[in-house]
């Protein structure tokens, strides 16, 4: 079996996307992106799919565009709010296909670290808005009653994981351990893990070795030859966290070191 055996009769909702390349070379982005050049088909845990991989390596572009043809937006949220980004969007999703279950997912959600201030702003304008009839905490009641420019960005960032994520939900998360701190990490963790028990699934964009290391997933390394699955312990995430807090003095000075002194 290619992934863990704790699918239920519901998951995954989105099973795998296929893409269909120009069928001549195409050296303009995002196809000059070595991991998604040759990328034909690729499968989604029914739990947690993680991207992982240097920056540039292209599993914003892939999240994007997956979020896209979802219906949900790049720009992030619910897919009640979309934008079209003029500088980010690569049109990638115009070469995708979803092979999604028959079952949908109640809940949808693409949390973007990158856009979430825009998407504070847009809540913030709904709820001055005398149209839209709706008040300030009326447009904030999915986000725990509170706007996030009064709270900081980790505690946003939390606040959408633990409150605004209901469950049975299909969630797209992009870096979302760049607001939050280990603790942080943690919780979000075990949020997590419950959602997954409340019958949702996660594709999610990280460099985090903490939620790396959620048991029920599938990894695939983004890198100059390609797209592949990985094990945890064989993420450089984890190797080079690992030999760095156990050897730290030692990897300090050769970090900091000046050759020039020698």
């Amino acid at each position: 079996m290619l992934f863990d055996p704790r699918m239920n009769n519901l998951k995954p909702y989105l099973k795998s996307i296929t893409i269909d390349r120009p069928k001549q070379p195409a050296d303009n982005f995002p196809f000059n992106i070595p991991a998604l050049r040759e990328l034909d088909l690729l499968e989604f845990h029914p739990d947690i799919t993680f991207f992982v991989g240097e920056n540039g390596a292209g599993k914003s572009t892939l999240l994007e565009a997956i979020a896209n043809v979802l219906g949900i937006g790049g720009d992030g949220g619910t897919g009640n709010y979309l934008s079209k980004d003029e500088y980010g969007d690569s049109s990638l999703a115009s070469y995708m296909r979803a092979q999604k279950s028959i079952h949908k997912p109640k809940d949808k959600y693409f949390l973007r670290a990158e856009s979430f201030y825009n998407l504070g702003n847009y809540l913030e304008q709904l709820a001055k808005d005398p149209d839209a009839r709706t008040d300030r905490a009326k447009a904030f009641t999915r986000y725990g009653g509170r706007s996030f420019h009064l709270s900081s960005h980790g505690e946003s960032f939390l606040t959408v994981i633990t409150k605004t994520f209901s469950g049975t939900g299909l969630y797209l998360m992009d870096e979302p351990e760049a607001a939050l701190s280990p603790t942080r990490q943690l919780a979000a963790l075990i949020r997590i893990n419950q959602l997954v028990k409340q019958k949702s699934q996660f594709i999610i964009a990280t460099h985090s070795p903490i939620l790396l290391s959620y048991p029920h997933s599938c990894i695939y390394l983004f890198s100059e030859d390609g797209c592949s699955k990985v094990k945890y312990e064989d993420t450089e995430h984890f190797r080079v966290t690992r030999d760095f807090l156990n050897n730290y003095p030692k990897r300090l000075d050769q970090l900091l070191s000046d050759d020039d002194d020698d």
